[in-house]
């Protein structure tokens, strides 16, 4: 096996396992969270370290998925094709760009109202109050949005036949 196969593997299996991790930390979210509860002023900071580690996997494991999806595109010279829409992969680059847009709630809606919320960063109670609520529907749309995702990225590598 060339080194670039041996990559190519490497990468479906982080690329795997980062799904998991992300989205399996939605789902659970949603499961544990069903209704939205606005952050309490009194919000005790004790679970302050393992709420950093979870937190830092969850979004850690987005930017996993997705430079390992591009990595696949790339080497199978698909990316193009992909980001651009067009030829046998349009279905895999509806998922694709779907990715982006959740990595980019992710990073830059949903984490910086969530660090307000945990305490990670100083905020005033009623700021606290407001940015929960924009976490809640921040990651209620990734929850929604990785149902599209993981059929369009599927059906993109093991469906084609469904188009035709």
């Amino acid at each position: 096996m060339t080194l670039t196969a041996s990559i190519d593997v490497i990468s479906r299996l982080l690329h795997i396992v980062g799904i998991l991790v992300w989205m399996g930390h939605n789902y659970a979210n949603v499961i544990q969270n069903p209704m939205f509860k606005p952050a309490q002023p009194s919000d005790p900071g004790s679970m302050l370290a393992a709420m950093k580690r979870e937190h830092g996997t969850f979004r850690y494991a987005s930017l996993v998925v997705l430079i390992t999806g591009i990595y696949m595109l790339w080497y199978r010279d698909a990316l193009v094709e992909a980001l651009t829409l067009s030829g046998p992969s349009v279905v895999i680059g509806v998922g694709v760009w779907m990715g982006c847009i959740m990595v980019a709630n992710l990073w830059f809606v949903l984490w910086p109202n969530q660090k307000k919320v945990l305490g990670f960063i100083a905020a005033t109670d009623d700021e606290r109050i407001r940015c929960s609520r924009i976490t809640f529907l921040s990651s209620r749309t990734n929850t929604i949005l990785s149902f599209a995702t993981l059929f369009f990225m599927i059906t993109g590598a093991h469906g084609l036949f469904l188009y035709v």
